[in-house]
């Protein structure tokens, strides 16, 4: 490999440089940081090494799937570093940015491209105060209005900002609609507690009482809703990662309202111990509900194992559910990629009838 050539092609294209499956990252310096990422579960302790092509020029060869999305960073034993080589930057939504890139195959979700335009729905943003059900007494919601007059079901979006501003949710819901692939849907995206977010998250009773006792009725103040006593089951509550946990959690808990889950990257285990969540599915009768569960398989290893798992049980248990492994990581902009078949099979005008036969 002609190590000139290869640096005439960075500075041209831009890092890394993708032939097919293969994706050849590359450091220019006379000494090289380790390589961390989606592919190897973020692991600072053991970081991909780099190998020295010339002096002061290093790369690291990688086979991955066409139609994956990643993220990398480098690390130098002390903190990451950016790829100075790769301009394709995004957050990563604890403080640092990451580099990314798609590979040949893959792209952004079709579904934005074409929805340019603004959203003809509305969002507004709320502020419930309590010192009780509310570990530092404020928190912000934002409800979305879908462009339509009938009433419409409810969807709970655990880290509603995320979703909102990183997630595009109520662009994609909105293009969804008009498209004719889903019924119409409003929207409760709910920000989380911040530093408290695992805690609050942790299948807690203290949570589901603040959505009852003051996201729900804000909602119905604000929005256009479907009477859950004439629909019951008809809304929805979705979550990614512990927010994955939390929304099943939510499910299992109050069916008669939330009769449709979506889980993303769901952290079903937590630090080796398996949620209650297991328990409660394996332990009492299916509950009325049906469940779209999607983990990455470039995901935190076990989160896969954890996903797969859930996925198997609820099969067992009788469960409709859609399970989804797509080809990238933890993080918003897969979670975002992936919204639209979760979203149909929950929400979509062929499903309406079937939400009304579930056991």
């Amino acid at each position: 490999m002609n190590s000139d050539l290869l640096v005439e092609k960075v500075h041209l294209a831009g890092a890394p440089l993708i032939e097919g499956e293969l994706v050849i990252f590359i450091w220019l310096g006379k000494h090289a940081p380790g390589l961390i990422g989606d592919f190897n579960d973020w692991d600072e302790a053991h970081p991909l090494a780099m190998q020295q092509l010339a002096p002061g020029v290093w790369i690291r060869q990688e086979h991955y799937p066409q139609d994956a999305y990643l993220e990398y960073s480098y690390w130098d034993f002390e903190r990451r570093l950016v790829d100075p080589l790769n301009p394709r930057r995004v957050y990563n939504g604890v403080g640092n940015y990451n580099n990314y890139f798609y590979m040949p195959a893959a792209q952004p979700t079709p579904i934005l491209r074409f929805y340019r335009g603004g959203l003809r729905g509305t969002v507004t943003r709320h502020t419930l105060a309590n010192n009780i059900l509310l570990p530092h007494g404020r928190r912000s919601v934002y409800l979305y209005q879908p462009p339509v007059s009938e009433p419409c079901p409810l969807l709970i979006v655990w880290d509603g900002r995320d979703y909102l501003q990183r997630g595009k949710l109520a662009h994609i819901i909105e293009a969804l609609i008009v498209l004719g692939r889903i019924r119409p849907l409003a929207l409760a995206l709910v920000h989380n507690a911040g530093r408290g977010r695992m805690t609050e998250y942790a299948c807690s009773e203290m949570t589901l009482a603040f959505l009852v006792e003051m996201v729900l009725p804000m909602a119905r103040q604000h929005l256009n809703l479907l009477d859950p006593v004439d629909s019951p089951g008809g809304y929805g509550v979705m979550g990614a990662s512990m927010g994955g946990l939390m929304a099943l959690y939510t499910g299992l808990r109050m069916p008669q309202l939330f009769g449709n889950v979506f889980s993303q990257s769901g952290a079903f285990n937590i630090f080796g111990r398996d949620s209650v969540v297991f328990d409660l599915i394996r332990q009492a009768e299916p509950q009325p509900i049906r469940l779209a569960l999607q983990v990455g398989r470039f995901d935190f290893r076990r989160l896969i194992l954890a996903n797969q798992r859930m996925q198997a049980l609820l099969a067992e248990k009788g469960y409709p559910v859609s399970y989804l492994e797509y080809p990238a990581g933890h993080n918003y902009t897969a979670w975002r990629d992936y919204l639209q078949p979760g979203l149909e099979f929950l929400f979509g005008r062929e499903n309406e009838k079937e939400n009304e036969n579930l056991p």
